[in-house]
């Protein structure tokens, strides 16, 4: 019974160690440097411009 408890604990241990391992990481998408940095770009763009609508549509 304790062999079985045992194996059951490091199955434990080990799921949280291969968690916290790719906890941190990034998701590699495949895409280069200046690929990503344009796509980032893209898109703090379109957040920027649903702000200001956004803020426009308050003062009014």
């Amino acid at each position: 019974m304790t062999r079985g408890n045992q194996r059951e604990l490091a199955r434990q241990r080990n799921a949280k160690k291969q968690g916290d391992m790719t906890k941190g990481k990034r998701n590699e998408d495949g895409l280069s440097a200046a690929a990503r940095k344009q796509r980032d770009a893209e898109i703090m763009q379109q957040k920027q411009k649903k702000a200001n609508e956004k803020a426009d549509t308050k003062s009014k």
